[in-house]
């Protein structure tokens, strides 16, 4: 490593060089160390269609902020990486890619489309991996995992198997959520509902008997096709004569029954329900138990089949317009009713989903939701924020069981082998070679793949060697932490909690840390459609890594969104500068003169504040990381930084470096390298890039900042006494500095300054400090002073006096204090005559009246300070 620093701070030039360094030391590497603690974070894996986007710089920032921060600790730590299959989504690159080359999958067949997915996985797949790195993460690169690797694939058939044998995994009919564009089923997770304009279609069904009709409404009239009852409630007087008989279904003209079941609302609407069993989830349930038949008029992509008579071919949207058209026609059509409703559309797509009865693999959840609601509730595994947990629970003790079937080809295919001799079924993590009923050889597997989150789902277990008992699971499982994004509670972090604790019998984390979106500047959601998307990689281009990774923890709380802007990067990038600066003052003040790394001896009163300083905000900022308050940690470190280190003992140590006591000189010298060294620990976890670069070139102990100790409160630190006395040089200053630029006097300009104290030996101590930078020409301390016409600042510990003429010429600011008066006063004057102009008061906007009536307070208040500065001289 250098052991200068350039002019100024690259970031291109640093980052790609140190992440190599640390790459090539192996510090990212954990193994099971019996001496260490573990502590584990797996990666929420990024999908391998995915380009890093805000959402994952965030989660990766904070991640990696944490993984370093108990690296530092001592932990053995493993950052676990990888990505996911994402079977949606890749599917849909791939078929896209391949539509432009004019072939479909159909075309292809499913072992050569597997040959060409494999390919697009090699091709794009590590795209998002290489993108991490550019942020910094820490991960154990040596470990990466993909959900469909040997291993995870492994233990998905193992799940399955397992699941299936107890009962708890079931093939059969029901109604899900079905995707048109995707071509697949969807779970009730994946379903996110918009509010949208819709109507309601008020229609009349006849009574085949001819005695009259019955009144029903509906939001859907093209399943009215697939209608196989109508049903009222059992207690609603008006139709109870009715149960039993039958109506005769519109356009379709088949005789249908009358039904009576409690699901129905009596107060909603007529009191009549039309029963689609094929595409509705309560229809279907009324199906069940009046034993319905169920009639699917729609295929795969939404399109009228052949069960809708005239219709079929129609795609379902212009269908609905035609039966409305024919029902109104027939005369039976009473009304339509605007509405705004919620509609299930698909999460990937954003296409509306249609309830579909289809025969699909199922997970049995009730049993599973069970215990891992009690694992929150009793505390076993904590939320951040808290509050997350209603929303955890509210899902949970209401959970459908889960469809996890898809009409995919990439993705775990479903360890399920049908005979089509015998018709017998056999699940099995091994693919059989004959069927165990029959002896046919004529096995044929099951065609779905599995949801992409049953893998994700055992992610904390799978990826350290599970169903094999390894070293690695032993050591690392329960893994520590969870960082991921409130949006995915019930994609991922409810399904990761039922299967640790079906197939561990433990808890996979013991903390959830949610964080919120990151959003635009105007704090509206980045998306394509608004163009208000941040492209990250871009960011990193200009500002550097570390400059982004500071913004994103800045001013982050658990659990909330947060806005990113421009002002905001451009700050931390200068924040970023400040700190090279201040380490290329503190190199150029070392150079040649044999500064060892350590403390000194003997301690002036201004290394023992910086010290004090330094040791408390090292506790603050462990218990803030404890509670995993990272902008407040953050804030803590930079106001420190900035103010305290920067602006403060670099100043106070400049007079020290250039006074005659050699020894004071290198005792400084050695206080100032110690505290920069030790502070740049406490800031690596957030921005690590430049804080190993500087490190490195200054007097330290160890290989690397990456791997060095983190920085422990120490009450031998602690100089309560000289740090008090040095606040009150310094508030001293500030006051005697606010005071001068109150009345314009320039730092060139010194002034006799006695100070007035029962404190003398306190401001004695600091004479060299209070001259250099409170503009002092002579300094003198006393119990007393009676001084006429001198200026005088008053703090807690002293009342300080300067001679008036040593500050101004009092006739020349006379005259010019009487200038800024009659100026404000004209302003002021023109103010009131359009306050009190009833023509302007009546026609101009009301922001415009408050905006004069605000600058009209803002130079009377001036006008008052003129004054008091005007009087003050005579």
């Amino acid at each position: 490593m250098s052991k200068e620093l350039a002019k100024t701070y690259e970031p291109r030039e640093v980052e790609d060089r140190i992440y190599d360094f640390w790459v090539k030391g192996n510090y990212f590497h954990a193994v099971p160390d019996p001496e260490k603690e573990p502590y584990t974070i797996v990666i929420p894996p990024p999908n391998i269609t995915g380009q890093l986007h805000m959402g994952h710089a965030l989660d990766n920032t904070m991640q990696d902020t944490i993984i370093r921060w108990k690296r530092m600790q001592g932990y053995s730590t493993l950052w676990l990486p990888g990505t996911d299959h994402a079977s949606i989504a890749t599917e849909a690159k791939i078929v896209e890619q391949m539509r432009k080359e004019g072939i479909s999958k159909e075309d292809l067949g499913r072992e050569k489309f597997l040959e060409r997915a494999w390919e697009w996985k090699k091709t794009y797949g590590g795209r998002i991996v290489e993108q991490l790195k550019k942020l910094g993460s820490s991960c154990d690169w040596e470990r990466e995992r993909f959900t469909l690797d040997e291993g995870c694939s492994k233990a998905v058939n193992h799940v399955f198997v397992n699941l299936y044998n107890k009962g708890l995994i079931y093939r059969g009919e029901r109604i899900i959520n079905w995707c048109p564009h995707c071509k697949t089923s969807i779970s009730d997770a994946e379903v996110e509902f918009e509010e949208k304009e819709g109507s309601f279609w008020h229609l009349k069904y006849p009574l085949t008997d001819g005695s009259g009709y019955i009144e029903l409404a509906t939001t859907r009239p093209e399943t009215m096709l697939g209608d196989t009852a109508v049903a009222v409630h059992p207690d609603d007087e008006r139709y109870k004569a009715l149960v039993g008989k039958t109506v005769t279904l519109p356009i379709v003209n088949k005789e249908i029954p009358i039904v009576a079941d409690s699901y129905v609302e009596m107060e909603f609407g007529t009191g009549v329900v039309k029963i689609t069993p094929a595409h509705d989830p309560n229809d279907f349930e009324v199906g069940l138990r009046h034993n319905l038949p169920i009639v699917n008029v729609m295929d795969d992509s939404a399109v009228i089949n052949e069960n809708g008579g005239k219709y079929c071919g129609m795609p379902a949207a212009e269908a609905r317009k035609a039966i409305v058209k024919e029902l109104d026609e027939l005369g039976l059509l009473i009304k339509i009713e605007p509405i705004k409703h919620n509609v299930g559309t698909c999460y990937r797509c954003g296409t509306v989903v249609e309830p579909r009865v289809s025969t699909q693999w199922f997970v049995k959840m009730e049993p599973l939701a069970k215990p891992a609601v009690e694992v929150v509730r009793n505390g076993e595994i904590k939320f951040i924020p808290e509050r997350m947990e209603k929303t955890y629970y509210n899902w949970m003790e209401n959970i459908k069981d889960w469809c996890i079937s898809r009409q995919l080809w990439w993705g775990h295919r479903i360890p399920a082998w049908y005979c089509p001799d015998c018709g017998e079924m056999v699940v099995a993590e091994t693919a059989p070679t004959v069927c165990p009923k029959c002896g046919s050889t004529k096995l044929h597997q099951d065609e779905d793949t599995l949801d992409t989150w049953f893998s994700s789902a055992l992610w904390p277990f799978s990826t350290l060697g599970w169903p094999e008992n390894t070293e690695e699971l032993k050591y690392f499982y329960p893994t520590s932490t969870l960082v991921t994004g409130y949006d995915i509670i019930f994609f991922w972090v409810a399904r990761m909690i039922f299967s640790g604790l079906e197939h561990m019998g433990e808890i996979p984390f013991k903390t959830v840390l949610f964080h919120g979106l990151v959003r635009d500047a105007l704090g509206r959601k980045m998306s394509k459609s608004l163009g208000n998307g941040v492209d990250p990689l871009l960011e990193i281009e200009k500002y550097g890594a570390d400059a982004l990774r500071f913004t994103l923890v800045t001013g982050n709380s658990p659990g909330n969104d947060m806005r990113y802007s421009d002002e905001k990067v451009s700050a931390s990038r200068n924040f970023a500068n400040k700190i090279w600066n201040a380490a290329r003052f503190i190199l150029m003040n070392i150079d040649g003169k044999d500064v060892p790394y350590g403390l000194p001896e003997k301690l002036s009163t201004e290394d023992k504040w910086i010290l004090t300083k330094f040791n408390n905000v090292a506790k603050e900022i462990t218990d803030n990381l404890d509670k995993y308050e990272l902008g407040i940690a953050v804030s803590k470190l930079y106001d420190f930084i900035w103010d305290d280190f920067c602006d403060w003992y670099i100043e106070l140590a400049k007079i020290k470096m250039m006074g005659a006591d050699l020894e004071a000189a290198q005792a400084t010298r050695m206080t100032l390298t110690w505290v920069m060294s030790n502070t740049l620990k406490l800031l690596h976890p957030f921005m690590p890039y430049i804080t190993e670069e500087i490190w490195q070139t200054l007097p330290h102990e160890g290989e690397a900042l990456i791997v060095s100790k983190w920085p422990q409160y120490s009450e031998e630190l602690n100089f309560a006494e000289a740090s008090g006395d040095m606040e009150k040089v310094m508030d001293l200053i500030r006051a005697v500095r606010a005071r001068r630029a109150d009345m314009n006097v320039p730092p060139s300009k010194k002034a006799h300054l006695s100070i007035e104290t029962q404190n003398e030996e306190c401001f004695n101590n600091a004479k060299d400090a209070i001259m250099k930078l409170a503009f002092a020409s002579n300094v003198e301390t006393g119990a007393s002073f009676n001084l006429e016409g001198s200026v005088a600042v008053v703090t807690d510990a002293c009342k300080a006096y300067m001679p008036m003429s040593e500050l101004v010429d009092r006739e020349a600011e006379v005259q010019r204090l009487t200038k800024e008066l009659e100026s404000a006063q004209k302003q002021l004057d023109n103010v009131n005559a359009k306050l009190n102009n009833e023509t302007f008061m009546s026609k101009a906007p009301e922001k415009v009246v408050a905006g004069v009536r605000d600058n009209g307070e803002k130079l009377t208040e001036k006008i008052r300070l003129i004054k008091e500065s005007l009087e003050a001289f005579k």
